[in-house]
């Protein structure tokens, strides 16, 4: 699975312009994480078919990271996100992004974007992937 990294402006429509374009390629969004500080915004999104985001993003022009993301399950409770994030910086993984892609009863599913996917599988080897 890919993670679409997407720096714009902070404007009324800059991710409208991006969910059209893929949109236009038939591409679903997964998930999405969004931040906007400082007159810029960030995007990140999971889409359902790498090839065909790749393709709309690169057609409409809009400038984007792309990036392996390696998802684990956690238990939904309190401290489990510091347990995972304790890991990771035992491991010295520097995080680009992490968020919730879903949650199905007690158990909720995690993104992690990372510079070095195989230490963030290494680090988590004994968590529920």
């Amino acid at each position: 699975m890919k993670d679409f990294a997407i720096r714009m402006t902070h404007k009324p429509g800059e991710l409208a312009r991006v969910a059209t374009a893929l949109a236009r390629y038939g591409v679903n969004v997964k998930s999405l994480a969004a931040l906007a500080m400082d007159g810029h915004a960030l995007v990140h999104i999971l889409p359902d078919e790498e090839e065909a985001a790749r393709a709309a993003l690169t057609a409409s022009g809009i400038a984007f990271d792309e990036t392996e993301v390696v998802t684990v399950l956690l238990e939904n409770r309190a401290g489990e996100i510091a347990r995972v994030t304790a890991r990771l910086g035992d491991a010295r993984v520097n995080l680009r992004a992490i968020y919730v892609t879903g949650v199905v009863d007690n158990l909720v599913e995690l993104a992690i974007v990372a510079g070095d996917a195989a230490r963030v599988r290494e680090a988590m080897a004994d968590t529920q992937q």
